[in-house]
């Protein structure tokens, strides 16, 4: 008699036990594979740690065609690429730091369907010799990935405008190929609150998207936030808080490359082996730390934003933000690298007494971020009279300083529409609003170290699980210690 053919579910199962031994799926991991293999749009929203790149490799590998994956940053697709490599699997990366023959194989490998994945910034996959590659009708595409969406939301509008034009990918490509085509999008993401889905969602043009949302909550990492009146005091209890720690591996957050510099070269004095991590060391540079802090023979790193994502180390046992970030996404994603084996953690923050009299430096900072916020708000409003009606943003860039970011910020502020990644149409007369979404995270962070309440609850209900928090009084934090 002749047998039944196998399940979908099965030869999913049998995929990944194949390629990463393991035997099942971690909810909802099983169900997002299975939506990306019928491409249906999806945004899911996963804790730190979850097991998100597996969500989205494990269907390219099974499809026939390319998945491209725009990521943030460069160690981050090194180390997935890296990963993925080792299992011989087709995989590869372009960025602007590649040597010139690798990056020669690499467009080889992409023109003649040898690759599943290609890692890729946004504005990588924005650039021309690419871009014409990925416009060839032959070439089969299955998904486009946003992995860490978060910082669509982050920098889209001003830092990095080339992922306000990630939207218009998918239609654009859809145009060089034959009618009936399907064409997948999936952003990734550990932390998105509801305004931050809602942007992720208008800016990608989701199509009835599937939406797999787990809470961040995570019962072995302790929640703590420490006063501090002066800068000695601040490294001081930096000091001392590390000195318990007795060898066991961590991160030490600070906001600027300065800052990372000057404080590990103080630690460094105090006696520990410890190096500033930032975005404008070298590759080289970056790669050396990163192995040193993996392998363990570096403690701890003092570093900014630029280092953790996507970096895979289960026993980090503390974080330290020196400095508070300025959004509470980034603080979830930050304290989410401690305790990833489920095993206790500590995540602490460091902050200045409120008046700020004796240590200003974080009423500076803050206050220096609504300030570039609104004075790029204004540079954008000032430019817009400029602007033809119709134009292209390599142009506008050229002719324009910041020309790219004030487009992303027009944008966002409903002046401007992209008919393409790289033409815009203007909305002359068009009611505007001006874009406060990071200055009103910026206030829920500050909200968040003044809270009287359970810290793990306020977080819930920030990023919308409003239910869950209900019931939540989570025992561990500071607040609930106290």
């Amino acid at each position: 008699m002749k047998q039944p053919a196998m399940s979908v579910r099965e030869s999913i199962r049998a995929k990944l036990k194949q390629i990463w031994g393991y035997d099942d799926f971690r909810s909802p991991q099983g169900e997002i594979v299975q939506c990306l293999l019928e491409q249906r749009d999806a945004l899911i929203i996963m804790p730190t740690g979850g097991g998100k790149s597996i969500c989205f490799q494990l269907p390219a590998f099974m499809q026939r065609g390319l998945t491209i994956v725009v990521s943030p940053l460069v160690a981050l697709m090194e180390n997935q690429v890296q990963e993925l490599r080792q299992r011989r699997l087709p995989a590869a990366l372009l960025h602007s730091e590649l040597p010139k023959q690798q990056r020669k194989q690499t467009l080889w490998a992409l023109e003649n369907q040898h690759l599943r994945l290609l890692y890729l910034s946004p504005e990588t996959l924005l650039s021309e010799p690419v871009w014409e590659r990925l416009c060839q009708p032959e070439l089969q595409i299955d998904t486009i990935v946003l992995d860490e969406a978060h910082c669509l939301v982050q920098w889209g509008d001003t830092f990095r405008p080339a992922y306000y034009r990630l939207g218009m990918v998918r239609s654009a490509l859809l145009t060089c190929r034959p009618k009936g085509t399907k064409m997948a999008i999936a952003a990734f993401t550990a932390t998105a609150n509801p305004d931050a889905q809602q942007t992720i969602h208008r800016v990608l043009q989701l199509q009835q998207p599937e939406v797999f949302r787990l809470n961040p909550y995570r019962a072995n990492l302790h929640l703590n936030v420490r006063v501090v009146w002066t800068p000695r005091q601040r490294r001081q209890q930096l000091l001392k808080f590390i000195q318990a720690q007795t060898g066991q591996a961590g991160l030490v957050y600070v906001r600027t490359r300065r800052d990372s510099e000057a404080l590990a070269e103080w630690l460094s004095q105090q006696g520990f082996q410890t190096a500033a991590y930032h975005a404008g060391l070298s590759p080289d540079e970056r790669r050396q730390i990163e192995k040193a802090w993996l392998d363990g023979s570096m403690q701890f790193v003092v570093c900014t934003c630029a280092f953790g994502m996507g970096i895979d180390k289960s026993n980090v046992r503390w974080v330290v933000h020196f400095h508070s970030p300025l959004l509470l996404s980034e603080y979830v994603q930050e304290v989410g690298r401690a305790g990833r084996d489920g095993k206790l953690a500590t995540a602490l923050t460091l902050i200045s007494e409120t008046t700020g009299l004796l240590d200003p430096e974080d009423k500076q900072r803050r206050q220096f971020f609504v300030e570039q916020a609104e004075k790029q708000q204004r540079s954008a409003q000032a430019l817009s009279p400029k602007l033809p009606l119709q134009g292209n943003v390599t142009n506008v860039s050229r002719e324009f300083r910041d020309g790219a970011i004030a487009l992303s910020l027009l944008n966002s502020n409903g002046q401007l529409e992209w008919s393409d990644p790289f033409h815009y149409v203007m909305k002359p007369g068009s009611p505007h609003h001006t874009g406060q979404t990071n200055t009103c995270a910026a206030k829920q962070m500050t909200d968040y170290l003044k809270t009287k309440d359970c810290r793990w609850r306020f977080l819930l209900k920030a990023f919308g699980f409003g239910s869950e928090a209900a019931s939540l009084q989570c025992g561990h934090c500071d607040r609930c210690c106290r």
